[in-house]
């Protein structure tokens, strides 16, 4: 017990060192630099513990980026000139995480990539703030992990327990401001991460409790239940790539659309979310109640990507590419689309898969027809994804025995270093024959539609795509290998 206190004690010192060490650098930059009264600015710098890669990657409210290299003990530090304040997002290794960054902050954090959000803490001026946004979070993703539970309340139940969450934690920012006096853009940003979150939960409720069959009964949800909707902004640019605030406004518009549904088609036919006339109404409803372009731009492409991806009819892929491209003004985001639609035209059973380059785990160079010789299961997975990699690559392990004739190629989709990757499949001690990543990440994405990491192709030994968007977890998947090997 006493060597175990003692230990504790040497690694509280041993992280306030670190910390004042880092304060200390950020306050030097600050002063050696004759630039630093020149315009409005921040410091931000911190430590990662058992980093994934040598850099971090902020971006600013203009969705423009820096890299922050660390330096040799993994530290890092960055003064962010001619500062827009706002929400920034930092990412390394996958894993990201939001800052609030305000003229003269000083911020410092060390985290641990093994834990990445619930290690994360702030020091420094403009601190206090940052922890409670992260606390929000953190309650946030609490409370979202138990959604499934609670959708299966009684609505008037439901209804309680989310007001009285709510109010709880609207008490708490009261508190903090009464205390602390932040700023108006932090009061903005911690009180629509609390409520936009809870009118989230109020959306996705009807399709949880009742269900694709009987979503009709949404009319008969207490009266007053969307009585938040009377406060909704659908046109917050400052806040436009606000994790909380798009969670919302998606599930806010999946039911506007929903009610356009059944008045369309009548209320005794089952819910279908790949309906054509659902998703056109969704496209249409976007157009018509947001004014803010890329707001708008964002949730019509999201909305027309999804679609695109999960339909098998091309007429209907077309009539939402036409509805699409008329009410987007983004022109980048059009190409994109219609990139797509091309690309899912290669992906039909009977033509050839797509050739792409990939590396092997020795940094060779090759592509993927080359490696092809067999009936083969090509399937994706990322570093990021823990639960998803270890199913797959446990469930493919049983495959393998249980159709010899058949290859399964992995394939990393991670666009960062090749070092995550290699640590990855070395520390849950995975073969590393047939085993690859992308040469040119975002290419090939596009051209083999990997859009989600539970996505599998499957092809015969010519190469010739028997099912280009399959998953290995569905009674079809086996199907297809029973006839493959054969």
């Amino acid at each position: 017990m006493f060597c175990n206190g003692i230990l504790a004690y040497i690694i509280v010192i041993y992280m306030k060192l670190h910390i004042v060490i880092l304060l200390v650098s950020l306050s030097l930059i600050g002063c050696n630099d004759k630039t630093a009264d020149a315009g409005d600015y921040a410091f931000i710098g911190g430590e990662i513990v058992n980093p994934n890669n040598d850099y971090i990657m902020l971006y600013n409210p203009k969705a423009e980026s820096d890299t922050l290299h660390l330096d040799q003990h993994n530290r890092f530090s960055f003064k962010v000139k001619d500062l827009t304040p706002g929400i920034y997002t930092f990412t390394h290794g996958g894993e990201y995480q939001m800052l609030l960054l305000e003229v003269n902050d000083s911020i410092m954090f060390r985290l641990n990539t093994v834990d990445f959000d619930e290690s994360l803490v702030y020091t420094g001026l403009g601190a206090k703030k940052n922890n409670f946004l992260i606390k929000t979070f953190l309650d946030n993703e609490i409370d979202n992990k138990k959604l499934t539970k609670y959708c299966q309340m009684e609505p008037e139940d439901f209804m309680k327990h989310v007001d009285s969450s709510m109010f709880s934690r609207i008490q708490e920012l009261d508190k903090f401001i009464q205390h602390k006096s932040p700023s108006d853009l932090f009061i903005k940003i911690a009180k629509t991460s609390i409520n936009y979150n809870y009118y989230a939960n109020k959306e996705i409720y009807p399709f949880g409790y009742y269900g694709n069959n009987k979503l009709i009964h949404f009319k008969d949800l207490p009266e007053g239940f969307y009585d938040f909707r009377n406060e909704v902004d659908y046109n917050m640019e400052d806040l436009n790539e606000f994790y909380v605030y798009n969670r919302f406004l998606f599930s806010h518009f999946n039911n506007l659309a929903l009610e356009k549904y059944y008045s369309v088609n009548g209320h005794d036919t089952a819910f279908d979310r790949e309906s054509l006339a659902y998703n056109l109404g969704k496209l249409d409803l976007i157009d018509s109640l947001i004014v803010q372009k890329k707001i708008k731009n964002y949730l019509l492409k999201h909305t027309a990507r999804d679609f695109i991806i999960h339909s098998l009819d091309k007429e209907e892929i077309d009539s939402i590419l036409s509805s699409y491209t008329s009410k987007c003004t983004n022109s980048e985001d059009k190409s994109e689309i219609v990139q797509l639609v091309a690309s899912i035209e290669k992906l039909q059973t009977g033509y050839n898969v797509p050739n792409v380059a990939v590396v092997n785990y020795n940094g060779k160079t090759t592509d993927l027809h080359s490696i092809i010789s067999r009936p083969t299961v090509i399937y994706f997975w990322s570093s990021n994804f823990k639960m998803n990699y270890r199913n797959s690559h446990s469930k493919v392990k049983k495959l393998k025995a249980k159709y010899p004739t058949i290859d399964f190629i992995a394939i990393n989709v991670n666009d960062d270093d090749e070092m995550y990757w290699k640590k990855t499949l070395e520390k849950f001690n995975f073969p590393t024959e047939n085993e690859y990543q992308f040469k040119e990440p975002t290419k090939a994405h596009n051209s083999l539609v990997v859009n989600s990491v539970s996505k599998v192709i499957i092809v015969n030994k010519n190469m010739t795509i028997i099912d280009a968007n399959t998953n290995m977890f569905t009674s079809k998947f086996e199907e297809h290998l029973k006839k493959l090997n054969k």
